[in-house]
């Protein structure tokens, strides 16, 4: 089962795979506002929520992993070159994440963020804000480096089957999903750019300081849910 869920507020794309045989769910990169919405068809269909997986820590939203894992017990995942100590899980390169007979495998693609992974599933790659459709994430905060980025993307990322399903973390345009070879071939940031024309270009995005970074990175450092302090 696949489902892809999107939050207006931060443009965040959400997603949910489970395997209908041992009833097992995982969600990539929840909203804390829309857990509800999870849960409704978590419930539908009598699935068990067995692990909250991000991309990384996001600047734009609060996760729902930490309040998730209140409610069903699900695994908090999230590199460990994101500084979220408190997750359960902190993700590898080649990690491999099962649940029922499903499997996810973790790619490691630094460069928005340094801890930025992408999560391949079957023919689907849910690549967060490493790769977009048409686009990528900014590079200017959170240990950003477009050079690496670059390389996360063409030595990674591109080197998956053109067929490859791409499944970005937002979209601002009413997209939903691309292909590995689309973003090849037409991706304005990518497509027949070199290594330094890309550094270049996200050199000069001058894009504003988003809204909720200074709320929401420290808060998803501890997914979503801050620590109770000791008294």
């Amino acid at each position: 089962m696949f489902k892809q869920f999107y939050d207006d507020a931060s443009s965040t794309l959400t997603y949910l795979v489970a395997d209908l045989d041992s009833k097992q769910a995982v969600l990539i990169d929840p909203v804390t506002e829309n857990i509800n919405e999870y849960l409704d068809v978590i419930n539908k269909h009598q699935l068990t929520l067995v692990y909250s997986l991000e991309t990384h820590v996001h600047a734009d939203h609060i996760t729902g992993g930490g309040k998730l894992k209140s409610i069903t017990m699900a695994k908090t995942a999230v590199s460990k070159d994101c500084g979220a100590e408190t997750a359960d899980i902190q993700l590898k390169d080649n990690d491999v994440i099962t649940f029922g007979d499903e499997q996810i495998n973790v790619i490691a693609t630094p460069g928005h963020t340094a801890g930025s992974v992408s999560f391949l599933w079957k023919d689907r790659l849910f690549t967060g804000d490493s790769l977009m459709i048409n686009g990528c994430g900014r590079t200017d905060f959170q240990s950003g480096d477009a050079g690496i980025l670059y390389n996360s993307i063409t030595s990674k990322l591109f080197t998956l089957a053109d067929e490859t399903l791409v499944y970005p973390g937002h979209d601002y345009n009413g997209r939903r999903v691309s292909c590995i070879a689309q973003e090849k071939l037409i991706n304005p940031r990518l497509a027949n750019q070199s290594r330094e024309a890309f550094i270049e270009i996200m050199e000069n995005l001058n894009l504003p300081k988003p809204k909720m970074i200074d709320v929401a990175v420290p808060a998803n450092r501890q997914c979503g849910v801050p620590e109770p302090q000791q008294g």
